[in-house]
């Protein structure tokens, strides 16, 4: 007997602003601000989370939008090394967009400055499903 679960989140979005930019820098590179041009998901990851390593190794073309990963810190990016998906490393973005555990996401419209959901990662398929409503055809 096989089981099937669905997983997804539970809580309600928070409403909240949203920045139009980000403060970082890549996993292997110099510090950079990223600017937020379209709506976009952001991504927070963390070691050892199944979860986490299922989405920055996966194929996001089913997401429909831009993804940016986002890490709080460095220690972990010998984990990361060689995955599909850049990890951009900024405890300002966890600041800037109240992440206050990964894995979570959070979809951002910067024309508003608005966050337009959120939830907790368990996987790619799970999230296009819960952003699916906000997107534009």
């Amino acid at each position: 007997m096989t089981s099937e679960f669905n997983a997804r989140s539970f809580d309600r979005p928070r409403d909240r602003v949203a920045p139009d930019s980000l403060r970082g820098h890549w996993s292997d590179g110099a510090e950079v601000a990223l600017d937020l041009t379209e709506v976009t998901l952001v991504v927070a990851i963390k070691s050892d989370c199944d979860g986490c390593r299922e989405f920055i190794n996966a194929d996001l073309e089913e997401l429909r939008v831009p993804v940016v990963v986002i890490s709080a810190g460095d220690d972990e990016s010998s984990e990361w090394t060689g995955a599909r998906q850049s990890v951009f490393v900024s405890p300002e973005a966890f600041r800037l967009l109240d992440v206050r555990w990964p894995p979570f996401y959070v979809l951002i419209d910067p024309f508003v400055h608005r966050v337009l959901t959120e939830g907790v990662l368990f996987g790619p398929e799970q999230v296009a499903a819960e952003i699916a409503g906000y997107l534009h055809a």
